[in-house]
């Protein structure tokens, strides 16, 4: 007997003493981790059982098609595809024990404390201080773009903890308490009229030395996991064929007879294949993943996905016309999740103009292609040997 039909045996013998129809859907997910069938490829007890990856589709395919509820994986992203494969590389036997279940539940939402007014695109210049007080960390700065911060209970801190060598060196990487005194969330409104994102403040928030993730300095190695997987989330999510933003535009194409011109079409056809491109570079991306970490190809997934994202929905609004650009919902907004095909052509527009921001900035992940894939030359770093304190800001 196969792997995969050991698994499918498993599943089977799981679904029938937890019935999705008669089972509360919350004890249907924890009975589901602690059967290692919530991401077979994690460490038995954490909610695998050490098999390949690939064979996840295999449960996949036999839960769904039981009708057994999900985890809501969109609203708890930042949870599976960032925190968690961090959490297990580098976490302590307690921390996964503690985080791991009710991440993957979705009873505790996640957010990521990284970027800051100061240290976007270049990161690793981030200001947010950690001081050691004792068995505690003490935490000062403000971080920006934090999507879900509003939501999440948990989330993946980076603070520096040493001034005085250069701005690589000297991080740590916490598990911040987003209900501790001293964090302060405030909405971010965006163009949409809506605040997803957030800016939130450390003010003497104390964090306990066991909430650190890895050695003390050693956090820009650990967020490389972190922003590795963060990538492969955004630019990698499995999609069937025309899905994602090119599927609203094909069938307005189809639907709309009356909408259609030959450059249009011309156009419309190189995305469509491009997008196809995409899709399939995905699927073989995430086989890649079954012999082990991302690495950076996942940038080259996260560059298309921006372009493509904002150059379809340009094409749809030009294809509507006039009523590509009525957007009538500019309420404040406070969203668990971010919708792009369920909301109108003039929505999707104006969101799309932040997938070359988030997750990355483009121009970031154009040097790591070119650095780490295609093997050039790397840009010339004159504060790559200077201490963080002394670099102009």
């Amino acid at each position: 007997m196969t792997d995969a039909d050991e698994l499918r045996r498993l599943t089977r013998e799981f679904l029938a003493a937890h019935p999705p129809a008669g089972t509360e859907r919350l004890d249907f997910l924890r009975a589901r981790f602690d059967a290692g069938l919530a991401w077979v490829h994690f460490p038995e007890g954490l909610g695998g059982l050490g098999l390949p990856r690939s064979l996840q589709a295999v449960v996949d395919a036999e839960l769904e098609a039981a009708g057994a509820p999900d985890n809501d994986p969109r609203r708890i992203g930042i949870g599976l595809g960032m925190a968690a494969p961090t959490i297990l590389q580098y976490g302590t036997d307690e921390q996964r024990a503690r985080f791991l279940r009710p991440l993957w539940t979705g009873e505790e939402v996640w957010c990521q404390l990284f970027s800051e007014p100061g240290a976007g695109s270049d990161l690793a210049a981030l200001g947010t201080r950690a001081v050691r007080e004792g068995d505690d960390w003490v935490v000062n700065g403000q971080k920006v773009w934090t999507s879900s911060a509003h939501l999440a209970r948990w989330a993946i801190l980076i603070a520096r903890t040493d001034p005085d060598v250069p701005k690589h060196r000297g991080i740590t990487y916490f598990v911040c308490d987003m209900t501790d005194p001293g964090v302060e969330v405030r909405p971010l409104r965006q163009i949409t009229g809506e605040a997803e994102f957030n800016e939130v403040f450390l003010t003497d928030v104390r964090i306990p030395d066991d909430r650190r993730l890895g050695e003390v300095g050693d956090g820009w190695r650990v967020a490389q996991t972190t922003l590795n997987n963060e990538r492969v989330a955004i630019g990698g999510m499995r999609l069937p064929r025309e899905g994602g933003m090119i599927g609203p535009v094909a069938r307005t194409w189809r639907e709309r007879p009356e909408l259609r011109t030959h450059d249009l079409h011309q156009r419309l056809l190189k995305l469509w294949v491009e997008a196809e491109v995409a899709r399939l570079t995905g699927e073989r991306l995430r086989q890649q993943l079954v012999a082990g970490q991302p690495g950076p190809e996942g940038a080259g997934m996260k560059l298309a996905f921006a372009r493509l994202n904002q150059e379809i929905s340009g094409l749809e609004v030009e294809l509507r016309g006039e009523e590509g650009l009525l957007y009538d919902d500019w309420t404040m907004r406070r969203p668990e999740l971010v919708d792009f095909t369920g909301r109108d052509a003039g929505y999707r527009y104006l969101r799309a103009k932040g997938n070359s921001i988030e997750g990355g900035t483009s121009e970031v992940l154009l040097n790591i292609v070119a650095e780490r894939v295609l093997g050039l030359p790397a840009e010339p770093r004159t504060d790559k040997d200077v201490a963080w304190k002394d670099l102009a800001r």
